[in-house]
């Protein structure tokens, strides 16, 4: 059986979302997976209007090579990892400053233009 992890819309985007958990690092296979999922929605959920679905593939890890090798980059899918255990809090601080910094930036530039 098959079943979709998680499933949005996302509203700019004007499509849905796909996210597929795992655990573990990125397998090759998963992509096959994940191409399933995304026909299936391309066919019976698809409503006029919306631009074709999305998918993310969770995992612990992945090889970058792998990644360019399947040409993950022409599809709709996208891999991305997430933490099992959480970095230093000096560095969650450093980062949380550092994007506070940019965002601060970004609104700067669009209230001079």
């Amino acid at each position: 059986d098959y079943y979709i992890d998680l499933q949005f819309y996302h509203r700019r985007l004007k499509c849905l979302v796909i996210i597929d958990l795992k655990i573990g690092e990125f397998e090759a296979g998963f992509k096959g997976q994940m191409e399933l999922y995304l026909r299936y929605l391309e066919k019976h959920e698809h409503v006029e209007g919306e631009n074709n679905p999305i998918g993310l593939i969770l995992c612990t890890g992945k090889n970058e090579e792998h990644i360019e090798l399947m040409r993950l980059d022409e599809s709709n899918i996208r891999v991305a990892e997430y933490l099992t255990i959480l970095p230093p809090k000096k560095l969650l601080k450093e980062k949380l400053h550092k994007a506070v910094e940019i965002a601060r930036n970004k609104i700067i530039q669009k209230s001079n233009e």
